[in-house]
């Protein structure tokens, strides 16, 4: 049995390849692929799998990403942090999942559902999948609550230009200039904001994609950005982000 497996934490590709083997020690895993690109140029070149198992957050986007640019023949097994409750709706399109950490209990599971899969896949069942994803990603929120003296002021996250951190608080800009101050940290709001419209530029800046007004190419290799409203330092993009900020502006 050949398998791929997509997913950019090399250790846990390398335990679930482990987990695989002593499995089925007949196994083969093909490849271990870690971005959206890698996998695309794969499986453009090499179509006859028996099985994927794929992460769905990857470090150049998401997984589905691929699918929409290659047609899929193969079953695919999801390797996911979702909630459970997203799961039962993946489950509905008769492709199974592992939810992590993924243990050996796990991968018996998963493999014993797709020995009763092959008989039935049907390959449209990637782009149900790929529909499904998509409204699913209508979950990231839309408001943030912040204090203003003795209010709690609702904030549209489509009026936020920026968030900027700084002596552990992060400060809010919206499009109007106006600021408050936020009780999270950006590691928290990338989870919970829309990848597609929020890009975390480097340590200090998590910037809305309408809020950018031009680019400019910096030394070594690196770029900076410029808002359409102020901002108390230079946002800076480090050459190992360019490529994939340049595509995340494009939408690809």
């Amino acid at each position: 049995m050949k398998i791929l497996i997509i997913e950019d934490e090399i250790n846990a590709a390398k335990e679930l390849e482990r987990l695989l083997l002593k499995y089925d020690s007949s196994i083969e895993v093909v490849a271990i692929k870690d971005s959206v690109v890698s996998s695309i140029s794969f499986l453009q070149s090499h179509p006859k799998l028996d099985l994927i198992f794929s992460d769905i957050q990857l470090a150049d986007g998401m997984c589905f990403d691929i699918y929409k640019n290659v047609a899929i023949k193969s079953p695919i097994i999801f390797c996911t942090a979702f909630d459970e409750y997203m799961m039962e709706a993946f489950d509905t399109n008769a492709v199974s999942y592992l939810l992590k950490p993924i243990s050996m209990n796990k991968i018996k599971s998963a493999m014993e559902k797709f020995e009763q899969m092959k008989k039935v896949f049907n390959p449209e069942d990637n782009n149900k999948l790929a529909e499904l994803f998509n409204n699913l990603k209508k979950n990231y929120k839309r408001t943030l609550l912040v204090n203003l003296r003795d209010q709690i002021i609702p904030i549209p996250v489509d009026d936020i230009a920026f968030f900027y951190f700084q002596n552990k608080t992060i400060q809010i800009t919206t499009f109007k200039n106006k600021q408050y101050d936020l009780s999270s940290s950006l590691d928290e709001l990338e989870s919970v904001l829309d990848p597609d419209i929020f890009y975390r530029a480097n340590r200090q800046f998590l910037i809305h994609k309408n809020s950018i007004k031009s680019i400019e190419r910096f030394f070594m290799r690196k770029i900076v950005v410029e808002l359409n409203v102020h901002t108390p330092e230079v946002i800076v993009i480090s050459k190992v982000k360019v490529s994939e900020f340049l595509r995340w502006m494009e939408g690809v």
